[in-house]
């Protein structure tokens, strides 16, 4: 059900994007990070990524159905953690495979498209079949990963980072679960603006 106030929340929200897009890679500087409290910081210190990251965790929170098995505590939050599982490995085979030489084609671009498709993912709370979720998020993870191999350098700094990335993950997740019953229109602002972000970012 859409309303009209919820449509110009979203435009707002599209607008208030556009001045964050020029920040959304601090700290690239170029040169490669070392140890493992650089990576720690390095997803937060990305727009792109940071959100990103609370995205999916959102995301497979807001996706599980309403009944049937994902209804049970463990077995619910299990399913709903498989695709930040699914992000964080394949997030790890691209920094890895970036840090050996390979270099992914056009990674900008797929990072902002991976905002946008996640965010309106979220907005509309959308169910993929399993597989097909899972290839998207680890599709876009790999040239998430590649950007990160980059920019760190260094076994602590790689670990740093995925240990960030299941904390980004934890909060989607939790805001997810948080939405899904008590502020459902919540969902919709936070993945309105996460689109609105990659879309700034695919225009710029």
């Amino acid at each position: 059900m859409t309303h009209r106030p919820c449509r110009a929340a979203l435009l707002g929200l599209a607008a208030a994007a556009l001045p964050l897009i020029a920040s959304a890679h601090v700290g690239q500087d170029g040169a490669a990070h070392h140890g493992l409290l650089a990576g720690l910081l390095h997803p937060f210190t990305g727009l792109d990524h940071l959100l990103a990251m609370l995205a999916v965790g959102t995301w497979g929170a807001l996706s599980l159905p309403a009944s049937g098995a994902a209804r049970g505590g463990l077995q619910r939050l299990g399913a709903a953690a498989r695709l930040p599982l699914v992000f964080a490995a394949l997030l790890l085979a691209g920094a890895l495979a970036a840090a050996a030489g390979l270099r992914l084609p056009a990674v900008e671009p797929v990072i902002a498209a991976s905002l946008l498709v996640l965010g309106l993912l979220v907005a509309l709370r959308s169910r993929l079949p399993a597989a097909a979720a899972s290839a998207l998020v680890g599709g876009f993870a790999l040239f998430h990963g590649a950007a990160h191999g980059t920019e760190l350098g260094g076994a602590a700094a790689l670990a740093g980072m995925v240990a960030a990335t299941a904390v980004l993950h934890a909060a989607g997740l939790a805001l997810g679960f948080a939405m899904r019953d008590r502020a459902p229109w919540l969902g919709r602002l936070a993945g309105g603006f996460t689109a609105a972000v990659g879309a700034g970012l695919l225009l710029a």
